[in-house]
């Protein structure tokens, strides 16, 4: 496995021609990662996996300083998952003097995790074309727990024909249901138990639209008598994140905090399945 720090190395190890498959993450690796590995190992000839935790997302008092960074620990899984090349840059070789160049992905940035984190979500557009630019890939995969982004993400290749695939991989859960997320380490006993509480509402709302329920008011009390603590938002949309229809399919999104940590998830509903 090569690890390239700067866009010049980056340049120089792809200049072999070659299908690429893309996994841009923030780092501290976990299972969920290694889902979105996985199904670039299966999905391109060459892996290129991006590990870089983007200043420009975090507002001024979230916890960019206290992000977990374990360098060493994410080169060892990379390379045990098979990665060809990791970029590694810094946040002065991504954003150099005098970049001023930013993507704007429309309201829907503005709206969910939007409303509560101003200027993330185009935050996010911007570093995901620039790598997009930089890599070239045929594919590129992102985790559904952050459904927002996926469908931006999305949106973004589609509007600016960047000539990417973006691939939109499950959910992973650790056996108690808890969606895996860097950010969970920042949970006390007591608060990763409440935690719990977001997939338990969320599975709630899920088994009430299988069993056939279709009003929206219905579906969201099911989840909130779930919560242990009041959501940061808790919403029904289609899947692409417009208004709700009962004859479309659907996903429920929820947002809350616990202590200083938020943590997102979410759910798609099927029709006469099980959660």
């Amino acid at each position: 496995m090569i690890v390239a720090e700067s866009i010049a190395q980056l340049e120089h190890e792809l200049t072999r021609p070659s299908t690429r498959s893309l996994v841009p993450t923030m780092g501290a690796l976990h299972a969920g990662h290694l889902a979105l590995l996985k199904a670039a190992r299966e999905g391109g000839d060459r892996v290129v996996m991006s590990l870089f935790v983007n200043p420009s997302q975090f507002a001024a008092g979230e916890d960019l300083e206290r992000y977990p960074r374990p360098l060493g620990a994410d080169l060892e899984i990379a390379a045990s998952a098979g990665v060809d090349l990791v970029f590694a840059p810094s946040a002065g070789e991504i954003y150099p003097p005098g970049f001023a160049t930013t993507v704007t992905p429309g309201p829907l940035a503005d709206e969910l995790c939007g409303a509560n984190r101003p200027g993330h979500l185009a935050a996010v557009a911007t570093v995901v074309t620039k790598l997009f630019a930089l890599v070239r890939p045929q594919t590129a995969y992102f985790g559904a727990k952050d459904y927002q982004q996926l469908v931006i993400v999305k949106q973004t290749a589609r509007d600016l024909n960047l000539a990417v695939e973006v691939v939109g991989v499950p959910t992973v859960r650790d056996p108690d249901g808890l969606a895996l997320s860097s950010r969970n380490v920042f949970l006390s006993p007591a608060e990763r138990t409440q935690a719990l509480t977001l997939s338990a509402g969320l599975r709630a709302a899920q088994a009430a639209y299988a069993a056939g329920e279709r009003t929206a008011g219905t579906l969201i009390d099911a989840c909130r008598a779930e919560l242990a603590v009041d959501p940061e938002y808790l919403e029904l949309r289609d899947r692409e994140l417009g208004a709700y229809a009962p004859t479309r399919p659907a996903v429920l999104l929820v947002a809350s905090r616990f202590g200083p940590t938020r943590l997102i998830d979410n759910i798609l509903l099927e029709a006469g399945g099980t959660p």
